[in-house]
């Protein structure tokens, strides 16, 4: 599901084609293991951090899910093997020091894609690019210990949980690329953006019913997931917290389920992979009569927004607010 980091030749193929359950779930996977982006209070052992001056002087000591990684100088040769990583990086104002990113990470247009797979990465194929830093989601297949193995220095950061992950992991990005300051001025702005959105929906709004669909097999996403956070952000309830499996936040909903909980709003997120739309979702047997099918609140959402854990999760934000507004 969402956007973990990965995204093979392409997250979304270039033409529609099914999310497959094993798709789903290695997208998923990485979308709910960072450490605060939410709202803790605190700085987790695990979460990610960086010690360097306010004007990004080197050497700087960061901190990812695998451990402290020391660059002694502003890294200009960075290889990203996340989609979300990529959108943060360019975000911040390091798009020039990226050589090269995965075959997902496709935005901004001007990322320089290449046939890395994030979901198959092989780190002789990364290395040939000579990076002085590589920038990962998942430890997929033990990619961070054989890129250590090569001398090349590797930064990885897990899916967000919530939105003080997203936060961290752009601050920390700015420490290790030299833009501090350049990343709290992102930060600033996808909050106060959010906050915005939040402030802008009707206070009866709190309580609706809200589906969220991975994939027409109907993976969703509860409220322990970072996709879920936005709608607690909200007051929603989202019907995939009373499902049978929780699936490590991800479950399998069945239709009649779907049908059963009524949700009054349903947010795809299998436009582009699945072709899925307003009109393919009333069509599914029961679906007619839900209320979001009824009272015309299927969001068509781009699926890549509405996974990836960076600086647009602000729009996605907005389209969920536009979409109680209405």
């Amino acid at each position: 599901m969402p956007g973990t980091s990965p995204r093979a030749p392409r997250f979304l193929a270039s033409a529609p084609r099914r999310r497959s359950p094993a798709l789903v779930g290695l997208l998923a996977a990485p979308l709910l293991a960072l450490t605060a982006c939410g709202g803790s209070s605190g700085t987790p052992a695990d979460e990610p951090t960086a010690s360097a001056s306010a004007g990004g002087d080197f050497p700087v000591t960061v901190t990812g899910a695998n451990g402290d990684v020391t660059l002694e100088e502003r890294p200009e040769d960075i290889v990203s093997m996340s989609a979300t990583a990529t959108e943060m990086l360019f975000a911040i104002g390091a798009g020039d020091q990226v050589e090269a990113v995965d075959d997902n990470s496709n935005h901004p247009a001007e990322a320089p894609t290449t046939d890395l797979s994030a979901f198959t990465p092989n780190a002789e194929a990364i290395a040939g690019y000579e990076p002085d830093l590589v920038v990962l989601s998942n430890d997929t297949n033990g990619i961070v210990d054989a890129l250590e193995t090569l001398d090349v220095p590797v930064l990885l950061l897990e899916a967000a949980a919530d939105l003080d992950d997203t936060y961290a992991q752009i601050e920390l990005l700015g420490e290790a690329t030299g833009h501090p300051e350049e990343a709290a001025e992102v930060v600033a702005d996808v909050r106060d953006r959010i906050q915005a959105a939040v402030d802008s929906v009707p206070a009866d709004a709190a309580g609706q019913r809200v589906f969220h669909e991975l994939g027409p097999e109907l993976y969703s996403a509860d409220s322990s997931t970072f996709i879920g956070s936005i709608y607690s952000l909200f007051g929603l309830e989202n019907i995939a917290d009373g499902a049978a499996d929780a699936s490590g936040g991800y479950p399998q909903l069945s239709a009649e389920y779907v049908v059963d909980q009524a949700p009054e709003i349903i947010v795809l997120a299998d436009t582009r992979c699945c072709a899925q739309s307003a009109e393919t979702v009333a069509q599914r047997p029961g679906f007619g009569d839900v209320p979001a099918v009824v009272d015309g609140r299927v969001v068509e959402a781009d699926d890549d927004v509405a996974s990836r854990w960076g600086p647009r999760v602000a729009d996605f934000a907005e389209t969920v607010a536009g979409a109680l507004q209405g």
